[in-house]
């Protein structure tokens, strides 16, 4: 009789299985984390660009108004004793989701609130739907 080596079908399935399995959990941990590092992205930018915010109101007296939103760090609107622009990179950068992040001043919260949406782009949320404020 030949010695026949190899794997059989079964051996197969049960490995591939094993390392479904495993990929399952390991993955899970990871995208947790994943979402996790996006929204300390976002909070890092909220204080870059809260001072940022704090420059400009230190050279013109004021903060940007609503209407002329975070634009007014890079550009200036018109304002007198502007000497920005302000943000290091020179641009408002996207919350790591891709939106913009929402700014007003006066703010209900403070002189001005700048926040954003989380994964979800809508307020409120938990996880990684959760809002990401200047004020907390």
């Amino acid at each position: 009789m030949k010695d026949k080596s190899g794997f059989t079908l079964i051996e197969l399935l049960i490995v591939v299985t094993i390392i479904m399995l495993i990929a399952g959990l390991v993955g899970q941990n990871v995208f947790k984390r994943l979402g996790k590092g996006k929204q300390a992205v976002a909070k890092a930018q909220i204080e870059m660009l809260a001072a940022s915010l704090k420059d400009f109101r230190l050279d013109t007296g004021r903060y940007p108004g609503t209407q002329e939103g975070l634009a007014a760090l890079v550009q200036n609107p018109g304002v007198e004793n502007w000497d920005g622009p302000y943000p290091e990179k020179k641009v408002i950068p996207k919350d790591p989701w891709g939106k913009p992040y929402q700014y007003q001043s006066p703010g209900q919260q403070g002189e001005f609130d700048l926040y954003s949406y989380g994964k979800d782009g809508s307020p409120g949320g938990e996880g990684e739907d959760k809002d990401i404020v200047s004020w907390e």
